[in-house]
């Protein structure tokens, strides 16, 4: 992720550490997903001077923040079983938004070359958008989709799902999800899901615009 994707914090490095750590702890706030690697390049600082200050303020590693918003967002779904989803939901407001992360593996890439199997961003993409659906019963029925660049090992997928009314067709729901590595869109779909007609109906825009 650029430093402009860190709350423009670069060229802090002269900063007393108390100042510091107190924007540390504003831009972790503002961006949990941010490593320290990211971190360190942005506060123009070591990676052990991060490490360092996380521990002071009691700030776990960015692995151990994502299953904690996880561990928050289990037990919301409805429409299908938590370990059926692909990658980890920290954040989910049902008919409305929601987000995941899917770390990039050597299980998910082509051995010859790291880049991730094209199956692995659309399952994630996808199994946001049924996640989102507040109802017992929820299937994808169609899917409008675009590779923007391809992924590779080691880099973390964000999706940010966005459920959009489907006027005039109460048994389905339109969503929206867009990829992101760091601030790089890598894929976007346009899914249909066919949900059963039971609690809760859908929210949000009727307007298809990006969203960040």
């Amino acid at each position: 992720m650029p430093r402009s994707g860190l709350l423009g914090v670069r060229g802090l490095e002269r900063l007393p550490k108390p100042v510091r750590q107190e924007k540390l702890t504003a831009t972790l706030d503002q961006n949990p997903f941010a490593t320290d690697e990211e971190l360190a390049a942005a506060f123009g600082v070591s990676v052990q001077t991060i490490r360092l200050d996380r521990m002071e303020l009691g700030i776990p590693e960015v692995r151990e923040r994502i299953k904690q918003m996880a561990a928050v967002s289990r037990g919301v779904v409805r429409s299908l079983p938590m370990d059926e989803v692909i990658g980890d939901v920290i954040d989910l407001q049902l008919d409305k938004s929601g987000i995941s992360i899917l770390e990039i593996g050597p299980e998910h890439v082509f051995s010859r070359n790291g880049i991730a199997r094209g199956h692995h961003i659309f399952a994630q993409a996808n199994s946001l958008a049924v996640a989102l659906i507040d109802d017992d019963l929820a299937l994808t029925a169609s899917a409008d989709i675009r590779y923007i660049r391809p992924v590779r090992l080691g880099e973390r997928c964000i999706a940010k799902g966005y459920v959009r009314s489907a006027p005039g067709d109460k048994g389905k729901a339109k969503v929206e999800v867009f990829t992101y590595v760091g601030n790089d869109l890598v894929f976007q779909g346009l899914f249909v899901v066919y949900r059963s007609g039971g609690k809760g109906k859908t929210g949000g825009s009727s307007q298809y615009a990006h969203r960040d």
